[in-house]
């Protein structure tokens, strides 16, 4: 009898488990296709996930959290003490344990970034943990969170802010890695972004463009690269990047095949190290005008556009905010004229002139859309600084008519309050920025001042082009005695500005208007030269 009732009960016991797994299976089915119908963050199904990944998800199951809370008490403990190097791999396996939980993703970033760089003295150094908070989110949690905006927002963040702004005192050095890293995957600070966009977007697709009988693969062969990856470790190994020239030669009859294996491979390594899609690019060039890719700002960008691109319902006011600080800045300061490869010391940037509309167009529709009926607009706010300074910038390039436009629009945005010409606002702004000047602002403001000065030059207007280098030296040494004297805020030499705006306008200027300046020049250095000569060696 006893025998008896122990069977029962164990069948009972098991139809009572099966009736729960059903349940459970019901309702887990129902929490999925509502995470689904909701675009909610939960801890299920990862896409995108490496083996690992998966791998601890699934045979971890809900112990994995306890696993990451003992990583975070390790991590914080090891803060403490000083040992840092330990906490990247912390970092990468807290998120391979939760690799949906994005807010502590964005928290080991931006400690990464921010916390632990400042502790070094080298700048080597810093520059290498903050390279890690960016590697953190962009190479490994956004390919598990494509659609969460924080991500973007945060990794946008660290390229506008750390990068970008001059809080730190290594940001001169960041400027200078990440300008020198683009330059050797692109090969030049202006590429062909419609090439490169054009080109196969993955080896799969260059495979079948350029099968293993193609004339390529021959040479390359020929050359002693078996396969794409030699190659590809071939091509990125040289800086700046570059095919082979025992492939190249014997190619040298067929230029548009170069060129094309070029790009493709360019792409491919933009792609592969800083995650960049050369077609996203040409659209946000398409939208705001043609930017630097070298400077942080359009690398904050790009992620802040796309995280809006993948979010449900393509808004965020987060990633919003990150769109137009990040278009101001790139206008104020978003051409790079010079990078010091050697020692890291110093930059040189100019506006990027062809942003202005998009900025003022940016801010305007972003303020329709958050703030419309809000008795006070952050948007609108920035939107009349931005004015101040685009009228202001535009005149100092000699944009006369571009800024006389803006200054109209500055008094019907705010009626009644600017009743001045214009040159009298500008030459109030020029007083007001030599007080209080930030290194970009002075920067541009200088650079201005000797562009001007060229073209004046140029058109034959000597006491015009004396008359604003007087004022860029001024406005120089105003700045250098008064701000620029400590490593993060002071600017390179007066000549060197010179020197690199003077090239820029080689670089842009008509062929006649080169002519007549490289002819002004050469009489500038000929006059220079007879003043320092003695009479007697004349």
């Amino acid at each position: 009898m006893s025998k008896f009732r122990t069977i029962v009960m164990y069948f009972v016991l098991v139809m009572v488990t099966l009736a729960l797994l059903f349940g459970i299976n019901r309702v887990e089915r129902r929490l999925d296709e509502q995470v689904a119908e909701h675009n909610l963050r939960f801890t299920g199904q990862i896409k995108n996930a490496p083996p690992v990944v998966v791998f601890t998800t699934v045979a971890l199951g809900s112990f994995r959290g306890l696993v990451a809370d003992l990583l975070w008490l390790r991590a914080g403990a090891l803060q403490e003490k000083g040992n840092y190097f330990e906490m990247v791999q912390l970092a990468r396996w807290i998120t391979d344990l939760q690799p949906t939980f994005s807010g502590a993703t964005a928290y080991l970033a931006w400690n990464t970034a921010y916390n632990i760089s400042v502790t070094c003295s080298s700048y080597a150094d810093r520059w290498r943990w903050v390279n890690e908070g960016i590697k953190l989110i962009r190479d490994q949690a956004i390919e598990y969170n494509p659609e969460d905006p924080i991500l973007y927002k945060e990794l946008a963040w660290i390229f506008q802010h750390k990068l970008g702004n001059i809080m730190d005192d290594a940001n001169l050095y960041y400027k200078n890695r990440l300008a020198i890293l683009i330059t050797n995957i692109l090969g030049s600070g202006n590429p062909n972004w419609q090439e490169l966009a054009a080109a196969p977007k993955n080896v799969a697709e260059f495979m079948k463009l350029y099968p293993e009988d193609h004339r390529f693969w021959r040479v390359a062969k020929e050359a002693g690269f078996e396969n794409f990856d030699a190659v590809f470790n071939a091509f990125r190994s040289a800086e700046p990047a570059a095919l082979p020239v025992s492939i190249t030669g014997p190619l040298e009859n067929d230029p548009k095949l170069v060129t094309d294996l070029t790009a493709f491979f360019r792409a491919e390594l933009l792609r592969d190290q800083l995650k960049l899609e050369p077609s996203t690019i040409v659209e946000i060039n398409e939208k705001y005008g043609l930017m630097d890719w070298r400077v942080p700002e359009s690398q904050a960008i790009y992620w802040a556009t796309v995280g809006l691109e993948r979010t449900p319902g393509h808004k965020d006011i987060n990633c919003e905010r990150i769109i137009t600080q990040s278009l101001y800045e790139a206008f104020r300061a978003g051409k790079l004229l010079m990078i010091d490869e050697r020692n890291f010391e110093s930059i040189i940037v100019v506006p990027n002139l062809a942003l202005v509309d998009s900025v003022y167009r940016t801010f305007t529709e972003t303020q329709e859309y958050y703030e419309k009926d809000r008795t006070y607009s952050t948007f609108r706010s920035a939107k009349l600084n931005f004015l101040q300074e685009a009228i202001t910038i535009l005149y100092n390039y000699g944009k006369f008519s571009k800024a006389a436009e803006y200054y109209k629009i500055l008094q019907q945005e705010e009626p009644g309050k600017w009743k001045a010409s214009l040159e009298s606002f500008v030459m109030d702004q020029w007083v007001e920025d030599v007080r209080d000047a930030a290194v970009k602002k002075a920067s541009e403001i200088i650079s201005g001042l000797i562009f001007r000065s060229i073209n004046y030059l140029v058109y034959n207007d000597q006491d015009a082009a004396v008359a604003n280098e007087r004022i860029a030296r001024y406005i120089y040494r105003k700045y250098a005695a008064d701000l620029g004297r400590d490593d993060r805020t002071k600017l390179p030499s007066y000549s060197e500005m010179k020197k690199s705006v003077v090239e820029s306008c080689l670089k842009i200027f008509p062929p006649a208007m080169v002519e007549v300046l490289k002819a002004k020049l050469e009489a500038e250095r000929a006059a220079a030269e007879a003043e320092t000569t003695p009479a007697g060696e004349q």
